[in-house]
């Protein structure tokens, strides 16, 4: 993460932000308007700490957040063994049979 400057911002992560809000920036020296098209942004990140910052709110906005613990084999088992049984009910006795 960029380091924030005096007043907490980042600049770089202003700059996504901007883009974000607007679909492109201003040149600062024409001041024309440069609109940016068909950009898909994918996302990854860590809890804060260990060098990691946190984000702003006027960021994370744009993004969906998607959390998710881990789980032991057990409930990995049964999750996937009730989607795969819902899946099979339509079919025969025979096929049913192969989806342990």
């Amino acid at each position: 993460m960029p380091k924030k400057e005096e007043f907490g911002a980042q600049p770089p992560i202003e700059l996504i932000r901007q883009w974000l809000d607007h679909q492109g920036w201003y040149n600062r020296i024409s001041k024309e308007f440069w609109e940016i098209q068909d950009i898909v942004f994918v996302t990854a990140m860590g809890p804060p700490g260990g060098g990691r910052s946190t984000l702003t709110q006027r960021l994370q906005r744009h993004f969906n957040i998607i959390t998710y613990s881990v789980l032991d084999n057990n409930s990995i088992e049964m999750i996937f063994s009730k989607i795969i049984n819902r899946y099979f009910s339509v079919f025969s006795d025979e096929v049913k049979g192969y989806t342990k």
